[in-house]
């Protein structure tokens, strides 16, 4: 089992999460529903799915939630292209 509040890359996560809820408030009101959304779900997912593979009692299970963390910003990155 791993401290996620002792990983740099959690404490990153949380950083970047209200970064990217303020850059959402410079979106349109049309995508309230749309890309907003979508984004803080991913972002808020980016640190969740940290901390809760660091309860895992395997490295393996541990790295399936690094991995979907990844995935989350992969996401973000291929959605704020889109806003573009």
């Amino acid at each position: 089992m791993h401290n996620y509040k002792e990983l740099e890359v959690w404490k990153s996560s949380i950083k970047f999460c209200p970064k990217l809820y303020k850059l959402t408030e410079t979106f349109p009101d049309s995508e309230k529903f749309g890309l907003i959304s979508q984004l803080k779900r991913a972002v808020i997912s980016i640190p969740s799915n940290i901390a809760e593979g660091s309860a895992k009692s395997s490295d393996k299970h541990f790295i399936i939630f690094l991995e979907s963390a990844l995935s989350s910003c992969y996401e973000i990155e291929t959605q704020l292209l889109v806003s573009l």
